[in-house]
């Protein structure tokens, strides 16, 4: 890990710059296989899937009966833990639901909006070094509270065409049952066009590595929403001399083994306990079964020391941290002035894996500073809302005048005709006392 010692502003942007791997054919591979499966559907799917993920499976939806036989793969103490992060991700989300009101502009003016599901979303779940089954949670039990009446789900199977157990067992049991063996670029594709086998979407959901994020940028030119650009994770803790060393390692760590592109960042205002960090990162990491991928992610990992406090949420809120971790006396403060952040973990005592998994908060989130403009996944994420007005006569009298000052100096005659008409004729009663 990189340390670096009080620096100054000039030198943010390189100590703070994410990882980015060297894919200068990205856009072209990702245009390629657009076209291909816009082309040729299904067939274009299977031919990705064998080139990118060494698995075809000859039938991608997955069989009820698989949705079965899954269940018995998964053991009762992970079903448990499930159920548990189930019910705390359905309390938060539940809590979120729009509450209609009226609002009287002007008296015979009114304004209100109405809350309606997007009908058709397509959730991507990754499967590749992890199976990502609480990702399953995060966006299922929102899309399923929102009422979206058309959800499928895409994860890509492994080598011998089958898709993890656990993704299978949380998908039926909060009641997504459309899913397909279809990951990476040809995924997002498929939910994007449409397929024989695959229901185009109106929104993606889901993170991805730097591919699944090209993929969904480029949906969203092909007039398909997506939730946020989300690439590969990232976590910031800061912590000062109240901080415990080793609660700070495991944190880092716990981003690091996520992927090699991951980004691990420690803000520290004590030296002391920059340096114990250092230390008990290089003791825990020998005893993690991911070693290999914590070790290249660490390589993109940072260690900086500044003069306090205040320095420090400077330098956060330039970053704009996914995950924001604080391990500090001065936490009030820092609650104050946070303006960035994805999601934001209090205490020592508050690890990221909580929110990763159980909490209730989603870990859907977004990365690489985009959390100075996007929130994480919420219920209304899956949500849109649709204005409503109802003007009454004497309200058009009231506005009336305005509306048609206003048309007269944009030079747009018949927007002030419109209303003009309306004030100068009398029109059926029975409208005139609606």
């Amino acid at each position: 890990m990189n340390i670096f010692k009080y620096p100054t502003k000039s030198e943010w942007p390189k100590i703070l710059s994410r990882p980015v791997k060297e894919k200068a054919n990205l856009e072209e591979v990702v245009n390629e296989v657009f076209a291909a499966v816009k082309k040729d559907g299904d067939k274009a799917i299977a031919l990705y899937s064998d080139k990118f993920d060494g698995s075809s499976p000859a039938e991608t939806l997955v069989s009820s009966q698989e949705i079965s036989e899954a269940a018995n793969l998964v053991s009762q103490e992970l079903k448990d833990a499930i159920e548990i992060a189930h019910s705390n991700i359905q309390k938060f989300h539940q809590n979120q639901i729009f509450e209609e009101k009226e609002i009287e502009t002007t008296e015979g003016v009114t304004c209100w909006r109405k809350e309606t599901a997007i009908e058709k979303v397509g959730l991507y779940v990754p499967g590749g070094t992890a199976p990502l089954f609480s990702t399953v949670l995060m966006l299922g039990v929102p899309a399923i509270i929102a009422g979206c009446s058309d959800i499928i789900l895409c994860s890509p199977p492994d080598k011998s065409g089958n898709i993890h157990p656990a993704i299978l067992y949380t998908a039926n049991k909060i009641g997504i049952n459309k899913i397909f063996k279809v990951g990476g670029i040809q995924a997002i594709a498929g939910m994007t066009y449409g397929t024989e086998k695959i229901p185009s979407v109106y929104k993606v959901f889901g993170p991805g590595n730097q591919y699944v994020t090209a993929a969904k940028e480029k949906a969203t030119t092909q007039g398909v929403a997506i939730d946020m650009p989300a690439g590969p994770s990232e976590v910031l803790v800061y912590a000062d001399k109240s901080a415990s060393p080793a609660f700070i390692a495991s944190d880092l760590l716990s981003q690091a083994e996520h992927g090699t592109d991951s980004q691990s960042v420690l803000i520290c205002t004590d030296e002391t306990i920059l340096q114990k960090t250092k230390e008990e990162v290089e003791s825990q990491l020998e005893q993690l079964s991911r070693k290999s991928i914590a070790s290249e992610s660490l390589k993109n990992s940072t260690l900086v020391l500044v003069k306090n406090v205040q320095d420090a949420m400077l330098m956060i809120n330039e970053y704009a941290p996914e995950h924001f971790i604080v391990m500090s006396e001065d936490e009030d403060y820092i609650i104050d002035n946070i303006k960035n952040a994805g999601s934001v973990f209090l205490g020592s005592y508050t690890p990221e894996s909580a929110g990763d998994y159980a909490s209730g908060t989603n870990h859907t989130l977004p990365t690489n500073g985009f959390a100075k403009a996007y929130s994480g996944v919420s219920l209304e994420s899956f949500n849109k809302k649709i204005t409503f007005q109802r003007i009454s006569k004497q309200g058009l009298h009231n506005i009336g005048p305005a509306i048609e000052v206003m048309a007269e100096n944009e030079l747009l005659d018949a927007h002030k005709n419109a209303v003009t008409i309306r004030l100068n004729k009398d029109i059926n009663s029975n409208y005139d006392s609606k």
